[in-house]
């Protein structure tokens, strides 16, 4: 499962790196309101709810699905504006204007994410033309709850109201607290975006993509950028650009804007952070390893000490080519290590490697 990017004929100066503070606001009210999906951001994020005035507070839990369990595509106002050449503004307030220049039907449509009611990749109607799928939305938005769906219908109803509503609170949200985020923030991620574009115009594109996320990869013959998500989808570049985005507090996801006749765009952890999980493939192969009961026993010895083959196959009344299958898939996915003492290879479990496997699936099932 991947999202791909086609970029036939897209020369490299219409590839940009650009840090966007809009969308990085919205990081910061996913961190807020998902703190478990970021454990370095636990201590920020109860300063911040701790100092947030209570009438803010309530208008934030109004849209917070919009950023808590998908990222709305209305944080990244550019790459709806015509052209597929437009980067993200240089201030909130700038990018504020490029969302007040999408049509209605963009904004609904981006706002609507949550739902999961619009085929994502590919030209749909818009629910404010179409009454099947207004009704649609509006029976999808109220199997989240009741709020949802208050905010549904206010958004069929008027969308110039909603996208006013929603304008005035990120820049509540901006007095409130971002606007001292941003200004910590600002300079590393600008940092970052120099150092991307350093790698891009010397290097080329492929050594700029892979410096952003062992997650996305270049095919250069096919003109295919590939990032390993647990999620499947389309895009291409056409005419247009691709934007990458760094962020300071999106951590462990990496997303990939691929909404039907928007501009792409990655949005990726600034460098400074900790190392990559392994890709989805990899992930999938550690516990396969793992959920087979005879390799769960072999495990149990391997975390304790060193072992050869014949040792474990005496231990677990098993033959030794036996025991080697078994070896071979936990080397496989890269959960056991070798060493060679004269005539004999010791096997032993990477403790590491094991421990990180459950901060792995989150990030894995998060990216």
């Amino acid at each position: 499962m991947s999202v791909s990017i086609d970029i036939t004929g897209l020369p490299r100066e219409r590839v940009s790196v650009v840090p966007s503070p809009l969308a990085e606001l919205g990081m910061a009210l996913h961190a807020l309101s998902a703190p478990g999906h970021h454990p370095g951001l636990q201590g920020w994020a109860t300063a911040v709810s701790s100092r947030l005035d209570p009438c803010l507070a309530d208008r934030l839990c109004e849209a917070e699905f919009l950023w808590q369990t998908t990222f709305s595509d209305v944080f990244a106002p550019f790459a709806g504006l015509p052209g597929g050449r437009e980067l993200p503004g240089a201030t909130l307030g700038e990018e504020l204007d490029q969302l007040d220049k999408l049509t209605d039907e963009q904004f609904v449509s981006a706002a609507l994410e949550f739902t999961c009611q619009l085929r994502y990749d590919v030209r749909t109607p818009s629910p404010l033309t179409d009454p099947e799928l207004r009704r649609r939305s509006l029976e999808l938005a109220a199997a989240r709850g009741a709020v949802q769906e208050r905010f549904t219908r206010r958004l069929l109803e008027d969308p110039p109201v909603v996208r006013a509503w929603f304008r005035q609170l990120m820049l509540d949200c901006d007095e409130a607290f971002f606007a001292d985020t941003w200004a910590r923030l600002q300079p590393q991620l600008a940092a970052d975006a120099r150092h991307k574009t350093e790698l891009l115009r010397h290097k080329g594109l492929g050594e700029a993509l892979a410096s952003l996320s062992e997650a996305i990869s270049l095919d250069e013959e096919a003109a295919l950028i590939t990032v390993d998500k647990l999620s499947v989808g389309r895009t291409a570049t056409g005419d247009g650009g691709l934007v990458l985005v760094p962020t300071s507090l999106g951590r462990p996801h990496l997303l990939v804007l691929h909404r039907h006749g928007w501009q792409p765009s990655i949005t990726y952890p600034a460098s400074g952070t900790r190392p990559q999980a392994p890709s989805v493939e990899q992930l999938t192969r550690r516990m396969e390893a793992l959920a087979h009961p005879v390799r769960m026993r072999l495990c149990r010895h391997l975390a304790r000490a060193p072992h050869t083959t014949s040792e474990l196959a005496d231990a677990h009344g098993m033959s030794a080519p036996e025991i080697s299958r078994h070896l071979a898939v936990l080397k496989k996915a890269g959960l056991i290590t070798n060493c060679r003492r004269g005539r004999y290879v010791r096997h032993q479990l990477d403790l590491t490697a094991v421990a990180r496997l459950g901060s792995d699936f989150i990030e894995g099932v998060l990216r």
